[in-house]
């Protein structure tokens, strides 16, 4: 499907983005491929398409990042 994309200015929280680099990295795909699909998922009420192995992935990779982030923290944050 055709589709037309814009540059963003979205600030995020910096250990969740490199899990984030780190995960697209691992599925060799773009960051942005990644998060539209995180998004279609979301925004269908289903939970995003991660194998077991890209689930454990993902787990490591909060270790080595020391994000130690989950739901519940969702709109909770705030900046020092």
């Amino acid at each position: 499907m055709k589709v037309e994309r814009v540059q963003t200015g979205v600030r995020m929280e910096k250990r969740l983005v490199k899990v984030l680099k780190g995960t697209a990295e691992y599925l060799d795909i773009s960051l942005g491929d990644l998060l539209e699909g995180i998004v279609l998922h979301a925004f269908d009420g289903k939970t995003p398409p991660f194998s077991d192995e890209t689930r454990a992935k993902i787990a490591a990779l909060k270790k080595v990042y020391d994000c130690d982030l989950d739901a519940s923290h969702s709109h909770k944050l705030t900046e020092q």
